[in-house]
């Protein structure tokens, strides 16, 4: 009513002075000056920084990773020769379904025996890719570089996974290609029982391994180089029906030039030569890229007193207690592949040796065996024994995550075990955990300046100075939603955060945004706070 009231006043007093007269000789009434138009209301305004409520809550730091195996076509792709567009989409839903359970990081195995799943690499193309080897995709695509694509459009690391030593196993039913290892250095190559292997006694075949991942570390963005727990094969019966690797050429060659270890000691020195040069390589090739193993989950047997089974020390000659104790790796994934109290190999009492291990402090992931549960059969595993796996990591000091294998029970969702993890477990997202020794950057809290969009929505544009944009991997961005928090890892390379974008509920809108930037080695940096108008 007052501004209706205003409103007829004014109208009133101009019509009085319109049927006023002007005397002569007065000066004629001016035009009124336009009032300038208002400014535009901030989109965006600082949080004060004594209001607890632009208080973001820490973000939880924990490795959730999962395997994507390509040998013998156990998750990708379904089939050799599949179409290109068809590969692609079966990789989309892989790392669809990744994201929405709640992982944060893609284990994908690139070169599963002496091949690749890049382009322009070192070894042929792989057979499991387009049912030949050497043969490339037709239309022409690069999986590694779309997968390091995809990833991290999802918040996700990858992680290129690579066995060091299998050069051709039976799955595989067609020629090797000219260019593969075996054919052009057969004499470095052997046949072992139904694989050919490459030998490890032979340093020709370390540095060619060398050579094969560093190539990839130079060429693609990945976040970590990854080893399974495949050195010297696992053991089986040749035609003489020994089980022993024919190494006796490599194994004299060595004896002829001095040295002087037993030859089981040799064997597992030429894999700890592998395991450190790979890593002192990849620091000097980009200090932030991850060097992770996953070794089978026994050292010994009776390390700790309590445990029984197959001896990977004297077996496979890999010497992960030393891999552990000298730090050669950034992350160590012990395959932890038992129920939890399985008599002989308890979970809590493996994790706990390995823990007591790790005086680096490196990062310590359990490998855990999630594609048991559904699989049918007698010893198939329940939906609980999984999430009863994740909370024991989650209970021992020091150990800061899992890693599953693999892909397909997520896919498949066998007895609802990605909805169980996504609604419990890996409800809420969580960074991975920083690796402060590999350096990194310490970056400032970004610049956030606004703007709108043409159909409405606020977006936010976060800047670091340029020295340090190239450092961001992630944008970690924090909203409160009436008065509840909720957090998103954002890729670094994204140059707008579309805020509509990221509700839930399109009926709503954040009040509160917090933005940090996030560095290659997973340390954080100070968040710039700012509130939202409506």
């Amino acid at each position: 009513m007052m501004r209706r009231l205003l409103t007829i006043s004014v109208l009133a007093a101009a019509q009085l002075s319109a049927q006023s007269p002007v005397k002569p000789g007065s000066p004629k009434p001016t035009a009124p000056t336009p009032a300038a138009p208002a400014a535009p209301a901030a989109l965006i305004a600082p949080c004060p920084t004594n209001d607890t409520d632009c208080v973001p809550p820490a973000v939880q730091r924990e490795f959730r990773g999962v395997w994507v195996a390509t040998a013998r076509n156990t998750d990708w792709p379904s089939k050799p020769g599949l179409p290109t567009a068809q590969q692609q989409d079966e990789l989309l839903a892989i790392m669809d379904r990744a994201a929405k359970v709640g992982l944060n990081a893609v284990i994908f195995q690139v070169r599963p025996e002496g091949d690749a799943f890049y382009a322009d690499g070192l070894e042929p193309w792989s057979e499991y890719l387009t049912g030949k080897q050497g043969r490339a995709p037709e239309p022409a695509w690069d999986p590694l570089a779309f997968a390091v694509r995809e990833a991290h459009a999802r918040g996700m690391e990858l992680h290129a996974w690579f066995n060091p030593y299998r050069a051709k196993e039976p799955n595989m039913k067609g020629p090797l290609a000219k260019s593969a290892f075996a054919r052009t250095h057969p004499a470095l190559v052997k046949k072992y029982a139904t694989h050919l292997w490459m030998d490890p006694g032979e340093p020709a075949v370390r540095k060619h391994t060398l050579a094969v991942v560093l190539d990839v570390v130079k060429r693609y963005d990945i976040d970590g180089v990854h080893l399974d727990d495949y050195f010297y094969p696992y053991p089986e019966k040749r035609a003489n029906g020994s089980t022993d690797f024919p190494d006796d050429a490599s194994w004299k060659r060595y004896q002829k030039k001095g040295g002087e270890l037993a030859r089981d000691d040799w064997r597992r020195e030429n894999v700890n030569q592998l395991v450190e040069e790979l890593y002192t390589g990849i620091k000097k090739t980009k200090s932030w890229v991850k060097f992770g193993i996953s070794p089978f989950g026994i050292w010994r047997p009776g390390n700790p007193e309590s445990v029984k089974g197959f001896d990977s020390y004297d077996k496979l000659y890999a010497d992960s207690k030393k891999w552990i104790e000298n730090g050669w790796g950034d992350y160590f994934t012990p395959q932890l592949y038992w129920a939890i109290d399985k008599e002989g190999q308890r979970y809590n009492d493996l994790l706990g040796w390995w823990q007591s291990k790790n005086s680096k402090a490196r990062h310590l992931w359990p490998g855990n065996y999630t594609s048991k549960v559904g699989e049918g059969g007698k010893n198939e595993w329940k939906r609980g024994e999984v999430l009863a796996q994740v909370a024991a990591t989650r209970a021992t000091p020091g150990v800061t995550g899992n890693v599953h294998f693999s892909i397909e029970v997520f896919l498949k969702n066998r007895d609802s075990i990605a909805t169980a993890l996504e609604r419990t477990a890996y409800s809420q997202p969580a960074l991975v955990p920083a690796s402060p020794w590999l350096g990194g950057s310490d970056l400032p809290a970004p610049t956030l300046t606004a703007k709108k969009q043409k159909e409405g929505g606020t977006v936010l544009v976060p800047t670091v100075p340029k020295a340090n944009a190239k450092d961001v991997r992630w944008w970690l961005v924090q909203q409160q939603i009436g008065g509840q928090w909720e957090t998103l890892v954002l890729d670094g390379s994204l140059k707008e955060i579309v805020l509509a974008q990221l509700l839930r509920n399109p009926f709503v809108h954040a009040e509160i945004v917090a933005v940090s930037a996030v560095d290659r080695v997973g340390k954080a940096g100070p968040a710039t706070v700012v509130k939202v108008a409506d």
